[in-house]
């Protein structure tokens, strides 16, 4: 079967049966608190640097 096809018969059924007490909360740990990057490149830079991989593709 060729890249990309799709067959029902390649689809296997998973048990998907688990305990909801033993599930990891995505929301239990909350960050509070900022974060800053600098890539030493100002915004004029970066926009042209946006435009010659736009012109590249």
């Amino acid at each position: 079967m060729g890249f990309g096809s799709y067959d029902e018969s390649d689809q296997q059924d998973f048990d998907a049966d688990f305990d909801e007490d033993e599930a990891i909360e995505s929301d239990a740990s909350e960050h509070r608190g900022s974060i800053e990057f600098d890539n030493g490149a100002t915004s004029d830079e970066l926009i042209d640097r946006l435009a010659d991989i736009k012109d590249d593709g």
